[in-house]
């Protein structure tokens, strides 16, 4: 304990050091560049690839899904597959719609914010974003060079990520990982205002840049004692969410009814749910459940995200689901589906990058 005003400013010096955004990211291997977590699976999958004779054999996994759902692939064509009962109110917007279309084809579906506005092609929450008001709808569509996708705001308390996958001939699948999203939040104490609660907060600290940009002035604000605010209602592990590893929800339950919901997309076999529903209740009986995406080959099992969540478990781990998908495709193959060609890939990230600019 300092015992001196000196000793006490170098403890909150070494404090304030240790909670830059840099130190944050380097002691906690989830926030470490994509390329370098994978690097290992890169290798695993040049290895995979030779084995297969194609680089691009995970594209047999999900023979519905353009590139079996590892880029590239449309948002709104996998969720047209999903029976209506189990998906949120969608409209697919294209490219350079007018305004005026788009507000009429918003309330003809009875569609009022708050609405989830995302691009139809995108990862990692690239430019998810909550619109509030229909002001903020007209300044997506006005700043979006894409084809995008506004879904019903849906409120309801557990958000999951649900990865599944199952052989193909077989009736029986497996849910391998299930994740619980905690939205960005504070607490307020009386006296701290917003900006100070924020770093107080590692996940939110990665976030002030973003964080003052939507929040302006109202970061002086003090909140109240005891009241929670959701800083970011998007559920993505890039905007702060916080990931954590909820399989003690798989039961066998469980698994006959994503069975059910899987087995009804014809030509699925590899990915990950991303859902909201009410209670693991709920969850479990099959009921208020709205899956918001389905993302095939590029998914991860999200649940190695949660804090403190061994490097080499998650390896383990991601080793075991890319072994599966191998052994998926390469099943596929034998039954007649093509692997994508190298044309064909070329074609899709070139459509990628044009909808970026």
């Amino acid at each position: 304990m300092p015992h001196s005003l000196a000793e006490l400013k170098a403890a909150l010096g070494r404090h304030q050091w240790a909670n830059t955004p840099f130190m944050i990211r380097l002691r906690s291997w989830e926030y470490w560049p994509f390329a370098l977590v994978y690097l290992p699976i890169f290798f695993y999958w040049i290895w995979l690839s030779l084995k297969a004779r194609s680089l691009f054999f995970f594209s047999a996994a999900n023979p519905s899904i353009e590139s079996g759902g590892m880029l590239g692939e449309s948002k709104a064509d996998i969720l047209d597959q999903i029976g209506a009962e189990y998906k949120p109110t969608t409209l697919f917007v294209p490219v350079s719609s007018h305004i005026d279309k788009v507000f009429h084809d918003v309330k003809t579906l009875g569609l009022r914010p708050p609405l989830i506005a995302k691009p139809n092609v995108g990862e990692r929450g690239w430019r998810v974003e909550k619109i509030n008001r229909w002001e903020d709808l007209v300044n997506y569509v006005q700043s979006h060079i894409g084809d995008f996708i506004l879904q019903e705001y849906v409120d309801e308390p557990l958000e999951l990520g649900v990865f599944y996958y199952r052989m193909p001939g077989q009736q029986q699948g497996v849910v391998s990982s299930i994740v619980q999203k905690e939205f960005l939040s504070i607490q307020g104490d009386g006296r701290s205002t917003m900006e100070e609660l924020i770093h107080q907060n590692e996940r939110a600290i990665l976030q002030v840049p973003a964080l003052t940009e939507k929040y302006g002035s109202m970061l002086h604000d003090v909140l109240p004692a005891g009241k929670t605010m959701t800083l970011v209602h998007i559920g993505n592990h890039s905007k702060g969410t916080k990931f954590l590893n909820a399989n003690h929800l798989i039961t066998p339950e469980l698994t006959r009814l994503f069975d059910h919901i899987s087995q009804s997309i014809d030509g699925f076999y590899y990915g990950r749910y991303d859902l909201r529903c009410r209670s693991v209740a709920d969850l479990y009986a099959g009921r208020h459940i709205r899956i918001l995406e389905l993302n095939g080959a590029g998914a991860e099992p999200a649940h190695i995200y949660q804090p403190g969540f061994s490097l080499w478990e998650a390896y383990r781990v991601l080793f075991h689901h890319w072994h599966m998908l191998y052994e998926i495709s390469l099943e596929n193959h034998r039954r007649g589906v093509a692997y994508m060609t190298f044309p064909e890939a070329r074609m899709i990230w070139k459509r990628i990058q044009a909808g970026k600019h």
